[in-house]
């Protein structure tokens, strides 16, 4: 191999063909000499019962369920230092910080991941349905808890729009404006309580904050980080592309500086989008003129970052540009108070005191906080894995449930609402050099500086701004349309779901349409283990491989065998399913081979009795004299037989067992093919042991193959191998089976010389 090798090397430095030619030469060179790599075995047939008995033996289980118990739980120092590391994940990496590495780093991430979450702070907070100060709230206390309990290195946690419009959902369900109407001296004239509103949103949300973090964090004490498989990728995509319009509808109002009432609950985005274009004619041109500016200058900076993100090492903050010349425009030219239109307002200096929440509002939230602790983890944890599988590091999804679990809890204490990561910060954190959680805790002390210096100076700050930031925040959710034709063309089936999670959540609002959404797609694995691919295998010669007849010209079937396999597994849900391709795949029905039998029984008693010697009766006794064989009894020149029977009659009959005869079934062996089926319950288990029963009584064997361990203890514990159903049936590999059965046929031809047999 060395001589051949620099030969090859020798001949490429001397002719350098092109780089593309090389590349399918060596391409070439790799397959050819993979093709030459063989192996030969020489072994006997193994069925389950000789692998048993000579080749596997089960080890000895040398603890008890009591020591296993004992030792799982055992506490040691090591196993103790293991549990605080895995707590606090910080005491693993913060030792150990490189500080000339990364501390630069980041700290310009910090900075410009602070400049952005504050105005998303503060615009979310209006899609949670409460203040904007208390969107400053939750970018500050979550963020500088996650940097002590999270494992994600570059997301950026905090308010997240999906997460705050669902809030905002319960908040005005439970606390709609018609509770705090007020009559005006006693007339039919009724003002809105603001201040008692908001309060009371503020309860709502707080609660369910708290509601939302103890889930996650009982979902991560039980080791349920599993929980957003259920979430697929698709399920999610369309999830968020209705939030987005969701949230592009209740803002509306806001850009328009129309005063309408939110809605909630199904149908609401219709109710919503009703009212503003009914109330479109009282639009507010000082408003509207502000919120498009602000939307045109976001936009363009938006694209501008995106072209030149490899120049630019830190992204334009547009956002906070637009916060800052807003609420000097709206000062300068005092807009509220000339021009009407809607400002932040008051903004206290400082932080509040904690509180304890309103627990006695815990029962009516629960629903709601569960689906807001899986929509937030789901989020959180499916954009920590992108970042950690691009850097090279290891996320874990059950601490990130106690993560956030910790941070929704503790922070709610502080009147905060739920949180999650956001995509849009969590990639200028990362484009800005983030390499630490260190960055999210310095993005989080820009707010804290905010909060307890300087809020007050955005108390003029537009709200037609804030809603031109979040619209073209949702930008990249709206570009999420662009999955339609690419899952068309990939998997119909997905796009089904796709399609169900955005058109559910659209009407029926975000909290149903996500149920809505995940019962349709545990459906579709339902429906797919119910429609699985069934086929017939035939054997390529001289390799031992097993393909679909039907779909490779290279695959034979052997005469009188049929090798049967399907893609699932064999459950209560699809067993007759997989009886009844099994009888059309390979063409038995017992059923219907019972009859023929029995008629071609009835048919060979006739015809014997039939071909009994005719014996001629005399009036003084029975002579005894046998009859030619070509002798014609008088009724049978007429067409007539003794029983009354025409002769016609006669050939129907010998026509019928010449069709009974032919349709006898030629497959004298069915092997299964279990290398595909990863479990099977009691349900399917007797079908396939009834239909193992059927086949036998019309002289067809069935064996199985392929079956995994697992498997085969699975029918071990179901009893399965009893009666006619024997571990000699069960072989290791679809050619042992193939082996076997042509041996045991061949025996029987043997056997019965002059029995017809495939």
């Amino acid at each position: 191999m060395e001589g051949e090798t620099m030969s090859e090397n020798h001949v490429v430095n001397a002719i350098s063909p092109p780089a593309s030619v090389r590349e399918q030469e060596e391409a070439t060179a790799q397959v050819d000499a993979e093709s030459q790599l063989m192996y030969r075995i020489e072994r006997p047939v193994y069925n389950e019962t000789l692998i048993r008995s000579r080749l596997l033996h089960r080890k000895e289980k040398s603890s008890s369920l009591r020591q296993r118990l004992a030792q799982h739980f055992r506490c040691s120092s090591a196993r103790a230092r293991a549990a605080v590391f895995s707590f606090l994940p910080i005491l693993t990496w913060l030792p150990s910080y490189p500080v000339k590495q990364y501390l630069l780093s980041d700290v310009v991430s910090g900075l410009s991941t602070g400049v952005v979450q504050l105005p998303q702070g503060l615009a979310y907070a209006m899609l949670a349905a409460v203040p904007p100060v208390y969107g400053l709230y939750s970018s500050f206390y979550p963020v500088l808890l996650y940097t002590f309990f999270g494992t994600s290195r570059h997301i950026s946690v905090g308010t997240f729009a999906v997460i705050s419009l669902m809030i905002g959902g319960v908040a005005v369900r439970e606390a709609p404006d018609s509770m705090f109407l007020l009559p005006v001296n006693g007339s039919n004239t009724y003002v809105l309580n603001v201040e008692a509103r908001d309060a009371r949103r503020v309860q709502v949300a707080v609660v369910l904050s708290t509601l939302v973090g103890i889930i996650q964090f009982l979902l991560g004490l039980l080791r349920f980080g599993f929980v957003a498989i259920y979430l697929t990728e698709p399920l999610v995509r369309g999830f968020t592309t209705a939030a987005a319009v969701h949230v592009v509808v209740s803002q509306l109002k806001y850009l328009l500086g129309v005063k309408t009432q939110r809605f909630s609950g199904p149908l609401a985005v219709i109710y919503s989008a009703k009212a503003v274009l009914s109330d479109i004619a009282n639009t507010n041109v000082a408003t509207f003129i502000v919120g498009l500016l602000s939307i045109v200058f976001l936009y363009g900076i938006k694209v501008l970052n995106e072209r030149l993100k490899k120049k630019l090492s830190i992204p334009i903050p547009g956002e906070i540009f637009v916060v800052i010349v807003s609420t000097g425009v709206s000062y300068g030219m005092s807009l509220a108070s000339g021009y009407e239109v809607d400002v932040v307002g008051k903004i206290p200096t400082g932080l509040l005191p904690p509180t304890i929440p309103q627990f006695s509002l815990s029962p009516i939230l629960v629903t709601d906080a569960f689906a807001i602790a899986i929509v937030g983890f789901s989020m959180g944890i499916s954009l920590a894995k992108i970042f950690a599988l691009k850097y090279g590091y290891k996320v874990d999804g059950n601490q990130e449930l106690l993560a956030l679990g910790l941070c929704n809890f503790i922070s709610s204490f502080f009147q905060t609402f739920a949180i999650t990561c956001s995509m849009s910060r969590s990639l200028v954190q990362e484009s800005t050099g983030g390499k630490t959680q260190i960055a999210g805790l310095l993005s989080s002390l820009v707010v804290l500086l905010v909060v307890v210096a300087i809020g007050f100076l955005f108390q003029p700050l537009p709200q037609t701004a804030l809603a031109a930031i979040i619209m073209v925040n949702l930008l990249g959710m709206f570009k999420q349309f662009r999955d339609i034709p690419s899952l068309w063309r990939t998997s119909k089936i997905e796009l089904a779901i796709w399609l169900v999670a955005f058109v559910a959540s659209v009407l029926l609002g975000l909290d149903y349409g996500l149920l809505v959404a995940m019962a349709f797609a545990i459906l579709t694995v339902i429906y797919r283990t119910q429609s699985p691919k069934s086929s017939i295998l035939g054997h390529v010669p001289n390799t031992g491989l097993y393909f679909d007849v039907e779909e490779y010209e290279e695959a034979h079937e052997y005469d009188g065998i049929r090798i049967f396999y399907s893609n699932s597994s064999i459950y209560f849900a699809n067993s007759d399913i997989y009886v009844n391709a099994l009888k059309e795949k390979t063409g038995v029905y017992p059923e219907n081979l019972q009859t023929a039998q029995k008629a071609q029984q009835k048919l060979q008693r006739k015809k014997n009795s039939n071909q009994k010697s005719p014996l001629k009766y005399d009036e003084q006794g029975v002579t005894h004299k046998a009859l030619p064989s070509d002798h014609m009894m008088p009724e049978q020149r007429n067409g007539r037989l003794e029983d009354g029977h025409s002769c016609s009659d006669a050939e129907e009959e010998q026509g019928e067992e010449t069709v009974v005869l032919e349709t006898l079934c030629p497959v004298h062996s069915i092997i299964l093919d279990w290398t595909s089926v990863c479990f099977i319950d009691s349900v399917g288990a007797k079908a396939v042991k009834q239909v193992i029963k059927e086949f036998s009584a019309v002289d067809v064997q069935v064996v199985v193959a392929g079956c995994s361990r697992a498997l085969l203890s699975e029918l071990d514990t179901l009893q399965f191998f009893t009666g006619v159903v024997t571990p000699e049936m069960v072989f290791p590999t679809v050619h042992d089976a193939l082996l076997r059965c042509q041996h045991l046929n061949s025996q029987r031809a043997a056997a019965h010389p002059d029995r017809s047999t495939c």
